[in-house]
């Protein structure tokens, strides 16, 4: 089945549940069994699929095969940017969709696109399991232009620079062209860096490098082994410049078709995936360090930060007032 025959299907599936619920209303739609499609532009077994897939399981105990999630893996429904679309629209229920994006809609997000607004990982996972974190799912459910419902956060570890040479300060990324998500955050934040920051799609990005488009991009270690990207950038620099938490969504138009009860277990549900994808996401940083050593990737670990920080001031001066109070809580989470 093609991408266009899946959206076509879930649009068909919407018709059928509004005829069904114009019917019987909420009752009936309690009673119909539903398969809920999931989305992710990572393969089977990456840590955000397979939490999402022990979740569909999960739910389809909780309701004697009542509801459950079928997973659409590895692009196979498009990259974030169709993802979204298509959830807003009801032709997709789940979506694994990274912060960059769904902080163009919902400002309050971008606060975590912020270069090195987390000390370290620890201390992102503090943020996005306190109020903080409950603050902003409540912010993407509540916002009518997401047309979304922020289910939980996940793991994406840090993102890295990879190139074919090596990357230690700014100046070694001078006359670099390196892909960024599309968010003007990020290519300021490259510019700032010191390279030159392009906005482009995941999808598009393994051809991009193949055939000198960009000369590079960034991601944490798990992405850069199980795209391959590791085949065409040898050298993957630790500059750990971004740590930003990726989010479930869940179809609001979908979603308030829902019973009340119905909607709880899935939140429910929710939180538990986001600790488990934790324990999957740490398991997988250390099996792809692994793979990348073997497979002869030089890791740079001598990169100077203080000169990177120092370099990112323009983009705190740009965007930093927007954010300054909830910049100072996120420093204050210990």
């Amino acid at each position: 089945m093609n991408r266009r025959e899946v959206i076509k299907l879930g649009v068909a599936s919407i018709a059928a549940t509004g005829s069904l619920a114009s019917f019987g209303g909420f009752s009936a739609l309690a009673q119909t069994k539903m398969v809920l499609k999931a989305s992710d532009v990572h393969p089977l077994g990456y840590p955000t699929v397979e939490a999402v897939v022990r979740m569909g399981k999960k739910l389809e105990e909780a309701t004697n095969g009542r509801l459950s999630i079928q997973m659409f893996p590895a692009m196979q429904l498009g990259g974030e940017k169709e993802m979204i679309e298509q959830a807003q629209v009801g032709a997709l229920e789940l979506a694994r969709i990274s912060v960059g994006p769904v902080g163009t809609v919902v400002k309050e997000l971008n606060v975590f696109n912020m270069p090195f607004i987390f000390r370290d990982e620890n201390h992102m996972r503090k943020v996005i399991d306190g109020e903080i974190g409950k603050e902003l799912l409540e912010k993407i459910s509540t916002a009518p232009e997401t047309r979304l419902i922020g289910l939980c956060w996940m793991d994406a570890g840090t993102r890295n620079v990879y190139t074919k040479k090596p990357i230690r300060k700014p100046e070694d990324l001078t006359g670099l062209k390196i892909r960024m998500m599309g968010n003007p955050i990020f290519v300021d934040t490259m510019n700032a860096m010191g390279g030159n920051g392009i906005s482009m799609g995941f999808s598009e990005l393994y051809s991009a490098m193949q055939t000198g488009v960009v000369d590079g991009a960034e991601n944490n270690t798990p992405t850069y082994v199980t795209h391959n990207h590791h085949q065409i950038a040898k050298y993957f620099s630790f500059t750990e410049h971004l740590i930003i938490p990726e989010i479930l969504v869940f179809s609001r138009v979908v979603w308030e078709k829902l019973s009340p009860e119905d909607r709880a277990l899935i939140k429910k549900l929710a939180a538990e995936a986001q600790q488990e994808q934790r324990q999957l996401w740490d398991a997988m940083v250390k099996e792809s360090m692994e793979k990348l050593q073997a497979a002869g990737v030089t890791f740079v670990t001598d990169v100077d930060k203080e000169a990177f920080r120092a370099a990112i001031k323009p983009v705190y001066d740009k965007y930093g007032a927007e954010y300054a109070e909830m910049i100072q809580r996120i420093q204050a989470v210990q």
